[in-house]
């Protein structure tokens, strides 16, 4: 599952999680906390009298961190974690040969495809997002993101005689789900489905999912920094304290931070994978009715909801539908979903709620309204 809609490991507005310690209590250790072991992998902890397991897993080509709190957390959660990420990774990815979403590909244009109930779902929850958006959030854009290879390779504008080709290819409405016989097939040869742009969001639902169900709830969740859930609060009841970063400094610069409880952030912007060619930035982030990358004006966005994978896919298509038709539609939404822009000029534009939770901290980005 590649998150070919951002960056893995440079995000324009990472989330770092502040006064994380040992074990998240506070940014000093507590004097009764024990020694760090390692259990089968994680890093066992105990601090205030809470016990927290940490383990951190390479996967989806980026790194994946998962603590937890509470006395029933034990190595089995971690195990069955990365089980569920292993598996999610091989069947959603586009480039593993054993995966599913790998057949559905080659087959396009030929024949429908059997897949498990999960492919099934994602592919359902991608094409509901794509309707939703009017198609800014698109998961057949796999053929435009291949030919621009943006942050892989690709270093120059595409002929548009071959963006052209792409974008004839690029059209969620040619995706049949047969929800009866568990099977997907793509309407023309060529097509690519591409569950990068809500593939992390959903596996780290479904992470948070199964650690409820395990009856641990007061975790973080963080896969690659581009969807983090905050599990509940601190293990002490205190809101879990996040750092926003500069997207144009390095990596623990932040722009200030926010207070979060039982809430998601996903973040999206034009400094994770970009070239510049005669002074023009080309970013990742591709607009499915030009072919090219979105050149509106924003550095970023970070949305906040309490599902990761409506955040995924709203951080992409929010983002390509623009500062102002992305608020409204962001204010449309029957479920609670705060976000906050940064436009070129250092401006954060914050929906009302939100702007009452950052705390800005670096002086050169400023509140617009």
């Amino acid at each position: 599952m590649l998150k070919n809609t951002r960056s893995t490991l440079l995000l324009a507005v990472f989330v770092v999680i502040l006064a994380l310690s040992v074990t998240a209590c506070g940014s000093n250790k507590d004097k009764n906390s024990s020694p760090e072991e390692t259990a089968g992998g994680a890093k066992v902890s105990t601090d205030g009298g809470t016990k927290s397991l940490e383990q951190t897993f390479y996967i989806y080509d980026t790194v994946v961190n998962i603590k937890v709190f509470g006395d029933k957390a034990e190595q089995k959660n971690m195990d069955d974690i990365q089980q569920m990420l292993e598996r999610m990774d091989k069947e959603f990815s586009r480039t593993k040969e054993d995966g599913e979403l790998y057949a559905v590909n080659k087959a396009a244009g030929k024949e429908a495809v059997a897949v498990s109930d999960e492919t099934l779902d994602i592919v359902k929850q991608s094409l509901k997002y794509a309707e939703e958006m009017d198609g800014l959030f698109d998961p057949t854009i796999g053929p435009l993101v291949d030919l621009w290879n943006i942050g892989s390779g690709g270093e120059s504008v595409p002929p548009q005689a071959e963006i052209d080709k792409a974008k004839a290819l690029t059209n969620y409405k040619d995706v049949i789900v047969d929800e009866a016989a568990k099977t997907v097939k793509l309407a023309k040869e060529g097509m690519v489905l591409d569950m990068g742009g809500i593939g992390k969001g959903y596996a780290a639902d479904r992470i948070a999912d199964y650690l409820k169900e395990q009856g641990l709830d007061s975790a973080m969740i963080n896969l690659g920094g581009s969807s983090i859930i905050a599990l509940g609060n601190k293990p002490n009841g205190s809101p879990w304290n996040i750092g926003l970063q500069d997207p144009d400094q390095s990596r623990g610069t932040q722009l200030g931070t926010i207070k979060i409880s039982d809430e998601v952030i996903d973040a999206s912007g034009v400094y994770e994978r970009f070239f510049m060619q005669d002074g023009v930035r080309y970013h990742h982030i591709l607009d499915p009715r030009t072919g090219f990358p979105s050149q509106n004006g924003l550095k970023s966005i970070t949305i906040m909801s309490p599902n990761a994978t409506d955040a995924d896919a709203l951080s992409t298509g929010v983002f390509l539908m623009g500062l102002e038709d992305g608020m409204k539609y962001l204010e449309s939404l029957p479920e609670k979903v705060d976000a906050f822009f940064i436009t070129d000029d250092n401006k954060i534009y914050a929906t009302s709620d939100l702007k009452k939770r950052l705390q800005l901290t670096d002086p050169t980005y400023t509140f617009a309204n």
